[in-house]
């Protein structure tokens, strides 16, 4: 895994994080959906980057 990409994955993924909470907190739900797709889309990203590990 790229270290780049690697590290993009976890930003998106604790960046989508703290935007769900914040908005929660604030009663914006509309906002709290989008952090929860960014947060998802890190996860995703991060789960092909170490498929691309295990492949020869």
């Amino acid at each position: 895994m790229s270290t780049w990409e690697k590290a993009k994955a976890q930003l998106e993924e604790v960046a989508g994080k703290a935007v769900r909470k914040s908005a929660h907190a604030m009663g914006n739900e509309k906002l709290a959906v989008k952090g929860g797709a960014l947060e998802t889309r890190g996860k995703a990203r991060h789960m092909k980057e170490k498929g691309k590990d295990k492949l020869p």
